[in-house]
């Protein structure tokens, strides 16, 4: 019989409840600390916007790592593409502001999926 590993014996039933009642008690006390303090804090205030500006900086940075920098499957994706495919999504998104995301998302997704059947069909 092989020998268990310390991490063997973490794992076991008694570790694997313990550690799901930590993850819960850690996500819900921050959960339940935010819902509180929801109230009390103006949505106006300097920290919203510092939050909403640093929000915005980490989704747009990601965004341009997955079009610039793409890891599995879309590294196969030629740079040229990626960026046509971006640059067609803003263009159905800019539209009509407010009233596109969703057609933006279909256009972005269609053109990469028609891009992979041509690719797929012509060689």
């Amino acid at each position: 019989m092989p020998e268990t590993t310390d991490l063997s014996n973490m794992f076991n039933d008694a570790g694997m409840w313990a550690a799901l009642i930590a993850a819960c008690l850690g996500t819900y006390l921050w959960r339940g600390l935010g819902v509180f303090l929801s109230g009390k804090i103006s949505q106006d205030s300097e920290i919203f916007k510092w939050l909403s500006a640093v929000t915005y900086a980490m989704v747009a940075a990601l965004t341009l790592r997955i079009i610039l920098l793409p890891v599995g499957l879309l590294s196969t994706v030629p740079i040229y593409v990626r960026l046509t495919v971006s640059v067609l999504a803003l263009i159905v998104m800019y539209s009509k502001p407010g009233e596109r995301m969703v057609p933006a998302l279909l256009t972005g997704t269609l053109v990469l999926v028609l891009y992979a059947l041509a690719v797929n069909y012509i060689n």
